[in-house]
């Protein structure tokens, strides 16, 4: 038996076929176009799941659920997406929308918790019976999972990690609140921050200048981490900069749920080991268990793009 896994994103819709050794069969992408309402959307997805059930020389019987993960909130009692920014959709009924195209049960969650189920069964979590997972993206989003069960919260709208505050009285969020944890720790916070280190550097010394093509506006996170490796004090400075506040919330989540495993995704975790290794050493300095013999271990995603697509798959 298969299912299937859809992840809606803001331009694009991906989705897969997945086998019971959560493997991906066969996958495939359309542009996602929200403009045309909820019902043309999920048109578009049915097309695009049939057309992969056909390329792989399956029959729909062979379908056992089908699973969807939104950048929203996803309300399983009412199988309502009851808002989501990115789409300009509110209260949208994508389930019942999706279930009269597949005749087959079809389950959905918010896009971030999709890709947490992902690596916690099949991905660095697998094995264990909690994990959290953060992904430093444009903001700062994650999932739950807690004595391997994904935890949503009474409103279906639980781990929006990027919505603490770690700097009281700090930059504003575009939440509307203060100091909050994306706003030092995200993607699009690693970006301003090597911006405002770049214009600080009058006389263009730092190879930051030469990596973005004299442009500033090219200035992005991944080249922040190549630069600090060749000791450019620029991107050194920047680096820290970043690493200490986004130690700061990690250590603040691990206190909170002390889960085995804290998984880092996003596209920051790109950076693999020249972010884990001095996030590890700058959050055992911090977290409240530092003397335990058993402590949360902090991971780099292993399943990439393909974790939102298996996390959908094999929802419940």
């Amino acid at each position: 038996m298969y299912r299937i896994g859809i992840d809606l994103g803001g331009t694009t819709v991906k989705a897969g076929i997945v086998d019971e050794a959560y493997r991906i069969i066969r996958s495939g992408s359309v542009p996602t176009v929200s403009e045309k309402g909820a019902g043309a959307l999920v048109k578009d997805m049915a097309d695009l799941v049939r057309q992969l059930i056909e390329d792989a020389g399956i029959t729909w019987e062979e379908i056992q659920s089908a699973g969807l993960g939104v950048p929203g909130t996803a309300n399983k009692e009412t199988g309502m997406m009851e808002y989501a920014n990115n789409l300009c959709f509110e209260n949208e009924a994508l389930i019942p929308l999706l279930e009269s195209h597949f005749h087959k049960p079809v389950f959905f969650t918010n896009d971030a918790n999709a890709a947490a189920w992902g690596e916690f069964i099949a991905g660095c979590g697998k094995g264990a019976r909690s994990l959290i997972m953060v992904t430093l993206g444009t903001g700062i989003g994650g999932g739950i999972i807690i004595n391997g069960e994904l935890y949503e919260g009474c409103n279906y709208a639980a781990g929006e990690f990027g919505h603490f505050t770690i700097q009281c009285e700090g930059l504003p969020c575009n939440c509307g609140r203060k100091g909050c944890f994306e706003t030092y720790a995200s993607a699009t916070a690693l970006k301003r921050m090597a911006r405002e280190a770049m214009e600080k550097d009058s006389e263009k010394k730092s190879i930051l200048w030469e990596m973005c093509g004299q442009d500033i506006e090219n200035a992005g996170g991944a080249m922040i981490f190549r630069a600090a490796k060749e000791k450019d004090p620029t991107a050194v400075e920047v680096r820290e900069k970043y690493l200490h506040y986004l130690s700061i919330g990690i250590t603040d989540i691990i206190n909170i749920f002390q889960p085995e495993i804290l998984c880092i995704g996003g596209g920051v975790s790109n950076a693999g080991d020249d972010l884990l290794k001095p996030l590890c050493r700058l959050t055992d300095e911090k977290i409240y268990t530092r003397t335990s013999k058993i402590k949360t271990e902090i991971k780099i995603a292993s399943l990439g793009n393909d974790a939102g697509i298996i996390g959908a798959a094999f929802l419940k």
